[in-house]
């Protein structure tokens, strides 16, 4: 009887959506009073991706999916599915891979029928920034559970936060997309992975909810009205139905695009699970416990809220695999500084605030800074002139790595990387992959700088009316794209749809007013 042959499943294609129009984290920085260099040395950020008005995240992703299909020439009924990782969905129930189904379904229908998608599954799946991470878990058992199939997964968000906040800074907003199948061109995914989850509330967006009492007295005290809330509470039981307050409930739900969030619980949440995370995946491909896991891959992969997340976070892995390595006395000598024993310590207080200081010059280093300019600082890149991606930022620093070893000329055939997934709520998932020897004919199209180059800067002026949804005209339309046509505002079974077209720049569109 003879051997079978393992199969190979990973990614054998990429490709990003990315906005036309963009903020300089400069001007948002002498907009705000903050030092630029704290922000930009600090932080890593240097220009922010920005939505037009005629984008959302279901075109996004669609351009992101359409030029998968196009750039591979595929058949649609070749596609089995489309999964998406969103947290930035556009409604409540109906997942927005409807959208980007109908629109990609509109585009292929005269060259190959109205139900050239008909038999595609699609769905969304949300966990915070890990979503999309997830989608492709579960599509890459998808492929290797059945013969000749192929996904497409496609993670798409707009980072929002509320202006002037803590957050502000960290905004962006893409799509990428990823080809998944038999024997990749690009990246083959090990079936080994590392999960680490906790139920904690670090990043979250609510369902706010206020009493039809609250909201009437707020809009009277605006008024400088002297009307009684009682009595007009009273009088929704017998208003018409198209009144906005009418509804059953004591109160109205409000549904915002900004989270709640806790930013440093959230970088503790961050560092914890992937710590956690990493440690499942060595148990889970068989290293010993004395085995420095990230010895064996070339580069580092991560989700970034910000470009310089992972350097931030990572000391404590790096300072753990070194005692596994057992070099930890060379770092330690550098460092000068004991390890900081919980015992030695009166309250958790202070042991915590110890530890962060010791964290925190081990990554002062030399050896942690060569460390990162060689196994993480080219997966910031990307991220710096984009912001978060929320579930598109870790594959947006895999092309932003494999962009510039290409343009470096590195020979990467054979060489392993290792990736590190996060999602707030919390989760962390860690994988590896191995580039293919066909890597490089596949990232010569990335064009990522071309690409984010070739933008358009604004104002802070146009940034606030974005942000705020006051402006009726797109800033930048590109050619051969979809765009969101119109939001329904009619009363009745449509309410809120959706509708979306295939436009060239010479739409001039004031959809927000149909």
């Amino acid at each position: 009887m003879g051997v079978l042959k393992k199969r190979v499943i990973g990614i054998d294609d990429m490709a990003a959506h990315i906005p036309k129009i963009y903020l300089p984290i400069a001007t948002l920085a002498l907009a705000r009073n903050i030092e630029y260099a704290k922000l930009n040395k600090g932080l890593g950020l240097t220009n922010m991706a920005l939505a037009d008005v005629h984008e959302d995240v279901a075109t996004m992703a669609a351009n992101a999916v359409l030029q998968i299909i196009s750039q591979n020439k595929l058949h649609p009924n070749q596609i089995g599915r489309i999964y998406v990782g969103t947290e930035s969905s556009v409604d409540g129930s109906k997942p927005m891979a409807t959208y980007v189904l109908e629109m990609l379904t509109t585009y292929y229908t005269e060259e190959y029928g109205p139900d050239c998608f008909l038999n595609c599954d699609v769905v969304d799946l949300t966990f915070a920034c890990i979503g999309s991470i997830d989608a492709m878990h579960n599509t890459l058992d998808w492929v290797r559970a059945g013969s000749d199939r192929m996904g497409i997964v496609v993670g798409s968000d707009i980072a929002k936060y509320e202006l002037d906040s803590t957050g502000e800074y960290t905004q962006g907003a893409g799509a990428v997309a990823l080809l998944i199948k038999d024997n990749p061109r690009l990246l083959a995914i090990s079936e080994h992975w590392g999960t680490a989850t906790r139920g904690v509330h670090d990043f979250f967006k609510p369902l706010r909810k206020l009493t039809k009492a609250d909201l009437i007295a707020e809009v009277l005290k605006l008024a400088d009205a002297s009307v009684s809330v009682d009595e007009l509470v009273q009088k929704l039981q017998s208003s018409g139905a198209d009144s906005i307050l009418n509804t059953l409930e004591e109160s109205i739900s409000i549904h915002k695009e900004t989270p709640v969030f806790d930013g440093p619980y959230s970088n503790d949440c961050y560092q914890e699970r992937i710590g956690e995370a990493l440690a499942h995946f060595g148990e889970q491909a068989n290293y010993t416990a004395k085995e420095p896991v990230t010895d064996n891959w070339r580069r580092l992969v991560f989700h970034l809220p910000y470009a310089f997340q992972a350097r931030r976070m990572f000391s404590e892995v790096f300072f753990k695999e070194a005692q596994k390595r057992g070099d930890w006395s060379l770092l330690q000598a550098e460092l000068g500084l004991e390890f900081p024993e919980q015992s030695a310590f009166d309250t958790p207080e202070e042991y915590k605030k110890a530890y962060g200081k010791f964290l925190r010059a081990i990554s002062k280093t030399d050896r942690y800074r060569t460390f990162v300019k060689e196994k993480i600082a080219k997966g910031e890149w990307a991220s710096s002139h984009m912001g978060n991606l929320y579930t598109s930022s870790l594959f947006l620093s895999l092309m932003s790595t494999l962009e510039l070893d290409l343009k470096d000329d590195t020979d990467l055939s054979g060489s392993h990387f290792g990736f590190f997934g996060y999602g707030s709520g919390s989760k962390a998932k860690v994988f590896e992959g191995e580039v293919q020897k066909d890597w490089k004919s596949i990232v010569e199209r990335f064009q990522l700088q071309t690409r984010l180059e070739a933008r358009t800067s604004v104002d802070y002026d146009i940034y606030e009316k974005l942000h705020k949804g006051q402006l009726d005209n797109s800033i930048s339309l590109e050619d051969e794209s979809f765009t969101l046509a119109a939001i329904c505002q009619e009363k009745g079974v449509q309410e809120g749809s959706r509708t979306y077209q295939w436009q060239a720049k010479a739409r001039v569109g004031a959809w927000m007013r149909q």
